[in-house]
């Protein structure tokens, strides 16, 4: 199935199509591997290249967000992905929305037209030993192919089902409202705690009780299992086993009054700078407007900037800071590359940018250059180094957001921030492509929205 002269593209997703248009457009021949039709999903519906399973919209479109920031630097990468989805864009105001059979028909077109592209349908059940390989499977991995990457990777670094909490920026904790403690003092004030009292806690409870809910899609219906209840799944058992489980408040103590709260939740940080804060135990099916709603209602957590909400839902990814290169090689087995939502990145376009960060490895290896990957003041760049961080633990699939960017000199907030934030990106991106012997033109492609 493999050979030295070719790469072969496990997955024929936004993240295998965009590796496979990068390699093939610099000469490089692809065997790309797709199940369907003849292995089909519980998700998707054809046996087109780059079908969207989940939402016809790939999210905002300004550089107000980093996932709008990411598109356009996919956008001055020459994504095949960003292009299609461009010429078959549908009115979403500020959202970049398709067409979806025109997006999925023009993919499958693109890429069926290249004349050094080998289209191969059927399951691959095993990892070639030869030769380079992408796995770009997404979060509907095979059962025999997820067997065959478990023993690869270590089956403790292969996860199928995410239980994600929410992660909001530290700043954005009203600390006068919070305090930092750990329980029973042991390990320092590692944690920023937000208390509640009876009254509070009970309000908020019936707040979970009362808030839509995701319905669950078929494939998600084995999910719950103690390891990682929803709240509102607790908070269903009695109105005070939240206080009992993550709301716990026992060896809290506000070190201001002394005492202890009825409840608290507990935030801890997320990332080496300490910008971003993980609500500790809430995972949920709240619909995101729910959980922007109910969260802003915990005592400290009143102007919480999420950068990403909590979900319970089946994905197969790997542990990507032990098992990853910040190329998306995979660490002593350099010959096997992992892209898309397999890498622990959340979303169409980060798993886009997965596969074309991917791709460009792919190329550099083939051609026996140095690996480089884009700096981490921008958007792709603070995606891949969040997700192939080996200090971090505790490892949950990640959106692009600002809170991964690194920090300014100046200290800012709100609109300004962000707006610096796109303008540092978009000159260091420029400077990266220009430095990286891409053969890109060195300007990024679209003007920025507002």
């Amino acid at each position: 199935m493999n050979n030295k002269q070719r790469v072969t593209v496990v997955g024929a997703g936004l993240a295998g199509c965009e590796a496979t248009w990068q390699i093939a457009t610099r000469g490089i021949d692809v065997e790309l591997w797709e199940m369907r039709p003849q292995q089909g999903t519980e998700a998707h519906q054809t046996g087109l290249l780059g079908e969207l399973v989940c939402s016809n919209s790939l999210r905002d479109d300004s550089h107000m967000s980093a996932v709008g920031v990411l598109k356009r630097e996919l956008r001055a990468l020459d994504s095949l992905i960003l292009r299609i989805a461009d010429e078959v864009r549908v009115p979403a105001g500020s959202a970049l929305a398709v067409d979806r059979l025109r997006f999925a028909e023009r993919i499958t077109a693109e890429l069926e037209s290249l004349p050094n592209v080998t289209i191969r349908r059927g399951e691959v059940m095993s990892i070639p030993e030869d030769g380079l390989t992408i796995l770009a499977t997404g979060p509907l991995t095979s059962p025999a192919l997820s067997e065959a990457l478990a023993c690869f990777v270590g089956g403790q670094h292969l996860y199928f089902y995410d239980a994600i909490s929410p992660i909001i920026t530290a700043e954005s904790v009203n600390m006068d409202v919070a305090y930092r403690a750990a329980r029973y003092g042991r390990g320092g004030a590692d944690y920023v705690n937000c208390p509640f009292d009876r009254e509070q806690y009970e309000r908020f409870v019936e707040d979970v009780l009362a808030a839509d809910k995701m319905p669950l899609k078929s494939f998600e219906r084995c999910i719950y299992f103690e390891g990682c209840m929803p709240i509102e799944e607790l908070a269903r058992r009695g109105r005070d086993t939240l206080a009992f489980g993550p709301m716990k408040p026992v060896g809290l103590e506000d070190p201001r009054s002394g005492r202890r709260p009825h409840a608290v939740v507990q935030l801890r940080q997320d990332d080496t700078a300490g910008r971003l804060l993980s609500m500790v135990g809430f995972q949920t099916k709240m619909t995101y407007p729910e959980q922007r709603r109910v969260f802003r209602t915990i005592p400290g957590m009143e102007a919480a900037e999420f950068v990403r909400l909590g979900s319970l839902h089946r994905n197969t990814y790997i542990n990507s800071p032990i098992t990853l290169t910040p190329t998306l090689s995979v660490r002593g087995r350099e010959h096997v590359m992992v892209a898309g939502q397999l890498v622990g990145v959340e979303g169409y376009v980060e798993s886009t940018a997965a596969g074309w960060l991917a791709g460009f490895g792919a190329v550099r290896r083939m051609r026996g250059q140095a690996p480089t990957v884009p700096p981490a003041t921008t958007a792709l760049g603070s995606l891949i180094a969040y997700v192939t961080d080996p200090e971090r633990r505790d490892f949950q699939p990640m959106n692009a957001n600002y809170g991964l960017f690194p920090e300014l000199p100046r200290r800012m907030r709100g609109r300004e921030k962000k707006e610096a934030l796109a303008v540092r990106a978009e000159v260091e991106l420029a400077s990266w492509i220009a430095m990286s012997d891409l053969g890109l033109r060195e300007r990024l492609c679209v003007t920025p929205s507002s």
